[in-house]
């Protein structure tokens, strides 16, 4: 079965791993899915990811990231803003400030996925993907 939004099946995957405090959470693998894994990765929201080939499936292995133990958890919030139904898009001026900028917001430019810090830095606008905080 083809999935209508891959990147929100990430997302929720993440979101219901770090909600049932699992260690790893496993993600069929994309190039897109890799740019946001590695935005998660440099923010600090999950300790990393590894790229698993089984023949002809590729999975990133998301290992997740808490606090001293596993009730504090380092991501309080996931949302996907941009949906199949309804894109958001934001301009240069325009760019999202997630939690007056204590969160990150996705977003896909010309330059590739990069988070609202770095699009604000180059100057450029896009796709708002998603907020996490």
């Amino acid at each position: 079965m083809t999935m209508s939004d891959p990147i929100a099946d990430m997302l929720t995957r993440i979101r219901n791993g770090n909600t049932a405090k699992h260690d790893f959470v496993d993600v069929p693998a994309s190039k897109m899915k890799q740019a946001v894994a590695d935005i998660l990765v440099n923010e600090g929201y999950i300790k990393g990811y590894k790229l698993i080939e089984d023949g002809l499936i590729k999975t990133i292995r998301v290992e997740m990231k808490y606090g001293k133990d596993k009730n504090e958890k380092v991501i309080a919030g996931i949302k996907k803003i941009s949906k199949p139904g309804l894109r958001v898009y934001a301009g240069k001026d325009e760019l999202p400030k997630v939690l007056g900028g204590l969160g990150t917001a996705i977003i896909s430019t010309n330059k590739g996925i990069i988070t609202d810090r770095e699009a604000r830095k180059q100057n450029v606008g896009g796709e708002v993907i998603a907020f996490i905080w």
